[in-house]
């Protein structure tokens, strides 16, 4: 039988820090290990913890009685976040979440596995939002948007309503979207840019975004 309190960070970075300190303070979840790719490990410990070789890892830490998290940000526009959670799932692990108490997520969300959504995100009704996404503090997702998997919100995004992002985004702090628009998949949306249109997959938006092929 599964063990849902006990739970792998997969990272070292500074989010698997904070994700650590969200899990073991604010969730049911008891954090045991770290893990990291062998190149990429820099100290046995973590918090006391072992870290162990996500190469590995099930030889230590059984999938029957683990869940895991990968605590990385939008490297490699979110792929390597992708890459560590469908290999952990692929070794049996079951992935775990994290969504704030002090958020605002209206009760129809649909909201997928492995998310992180820090306090102070409001959430409105009807929005759905895909496995593996990040939505940092303090951003506005409106009614009846939806998120595609693998995606990174920073802080103090605005996504007006009827909006659909594609899968891997990656929005800079302070970016608006406004009502009734379509986003790719890849597309990175800088600080502070303000997208009144729609955007192709693979694009990067600095400025105002208008409407297709003209920026700000």
């Amino acid at each position: 039988m599964r063990d849902a309190r006990k739970l792998i960070i997969v990272g070292n970075s500074g989010f698997a820090e904070i994700a650590y300190e969200y899990f073991s303070h604010d969730s049911g979840y008891e954090v045991v290990a770290f893990s990291v790719e062998r190149d990429f490990i820099r100290s046995e410990t973590m918090f006391g913890l072992p870290v162990v070789p996500f190469e590995s890892l099930e030889r230590h830490f059984p999938p029957s009685d683990h869940r895991f998290f990968v605590a990385a940000t939008y490297t490699q526009m979110n792929g390597v976040r992708r890459r560590l959670y469908q290999e952990a799932k692929q070794k049996g692990y079951l992935p775990a979440s994290y969504i704030s108490p002090r958020a605002f997520v209206w009760r129809n969300c649909r909201i997928g596995e492995h998310c992180f959504i820090f306090e102070d995100n409001t959430v409105q009704p009807f929005v759905e939002i895909g496995d593996n996404v990040i939505l940092w503090s303090g951003n506005h997702v409106g009614h009846h948007s939806r998120i595609g998997s693998h995606t990174f919100i920073s802080s103090h995004v605005v996504i007006s309503g009827y909006v659909e992002v594609g899968e891997e985004c990656f929005f800079g702090v302070n970016a608006t979207v406004a009502n009734n628009v379509r986003i790719g998949s890849r597309c990175l949306i800088g600080a502070g840019a303000l997208v009144l249109g729609d955007v192709p997959d693979g694009q990067k938006v600095i400025g105002v975004w208008k409407r297709q092929g003209e920026g700000g």
